[in-house]
């Protein structure tokens, strides 16, 4: 088993290059054959993973695994699970290391920061999010991870990612400032959603998630029932509510606990699905995908069941010390 640790430098404000010596101390220690490679630009990771597993395949090695640590937020675990995406000999984990670290929160029973725990491992097949369009003025094909976000969330996420490059403003104070903005200003989106049962909306509405996971915005569970490998994912249509009446309710749907409150049943529409299209009713939406911010045009959106295997930390009484590791 070959374990490549992809380093984004710029996450968590420099904190994924802390991992660096000790991610070599335990490997050298445990005899693990390892690289720690340095992003060095967007897109990066994905095209470095990808020719790893082209090679892993030329060289004829494909009953071996391949492991990729995504040593980042969950920006750069995309861009990994993009790479290895295809590829059956490769596994994907995740240290965090970024902002939000939303897709392990779904998993809670792993210890995302014990190197040793992440090594000794084992991969799970976890589902992915096919989505195709116009983003940024290009055809894009690609998967998404843990979740797509437009209107509130969107915005609250490329309001935070300005304002944590502020002097003394770190990532959960810079989004707690724009969830703050962007309650006061209620800026939704204005959208038509197709579902597959027929059903459409199309006027203005507050957000809308796609979610393979729960969580987004660094802990905020709006999106409670989603499984991420049941085959399926969630669609959660909040529709163009009174600013104070979000606001009062906002605490809820943070915890997760909205779904259950009866001022909501009107309000929500939540749905699980296998496909949706999802287009701006005028010319483009901010679209936010694992995190990172897209002008699109017209999207649309398949699961893709089982996709990659995600690698969920040992348990405590498997990691008492680095040796043996395999």
């Amino acid at each position: 088993m070959k374990h490549y640790f992809i380093i984004n430098p710029a996450a968590g404000q420099g904190e994924a290059l802390d991992l660096i010596r000790d991610i070599h101390a335990v490997c050298q220690v445990a005899g693990i054959d390892h690289e720690v490679y340095e992003t060095s630009a967007p897109a990066d990771a994905e095209r470095f993973v990808r020719s790893c597993c082209r090679a892993w395949e030329e060289a004829d090695r494909t009953a071996d695994t391949l492991r990729f640590y995504a040593c980042g937020g969950d920006g750069t675990l995309n861009e990994v699970a993009n790479g290895a995406a295809g590829f059956g000999f490769a596994e994907v984990g995740c240290i965090p290391s970024g902002t939000g670290n939303d897709f392990v929160r779904n998993f809670p029973e792993g210890d995302f920061d014990d190197l040793i725990a992440q090594i000794r491992g084992k991969a799970r097949p976890a589902d992915l999010i096919r989505y195709e369009g116009i983003c940024d003025g290009e055809y894009v094909s690609r998967y998404c991870v843990n979740m797509f976000n437009i209107g509130f969330d969107s915005n609250v996420v490329d309001l935070t990612a300005r304002l944590k490059k502020l002097p003394l403003m770190s990532g959960h104070l810079a989004y707690l400032a724009s969830v703050a903005v962007m309650l006061a200003e209620k800026k939704g989106a204005d959208l038509r959603v197709e579902y597959e049962d027929g059903f459409v909306h199309e006027g203005k509405l507050l957000l809308i998630a796609v979610a393979n996971g729960c969580f987004c915005g660094g802990g905020v569970k709006g999106i409670p029932r989603a499984v991420t490998d049941d085959g399926l994912f969630d669609v959660s249509l909040v529709r163009n509510i009174p600013r104070r009446t979000f606001a009062a309710l906002f605490p809820k749907y943070k915890q997760g606990t909205h779904l259950s409150d009866g001022r909501l049943a009107d309000v929500i529409r939540y749905t699980c699905e296998k496909s949706l299209r999802i287009a701006p009713v005028r010319e483009t939406m901010k679209l936010c995908v694992d995190g990172e911010i897209t002008k699109a045009g017209p999207v649309r959106f398949a699961i893709a069941p089982r996709a990659f295997r995600f690698i969920i930390p040992a348990p405590k009484s498997e990691t008492s010390d680095t040796k043996e590791i395999t």
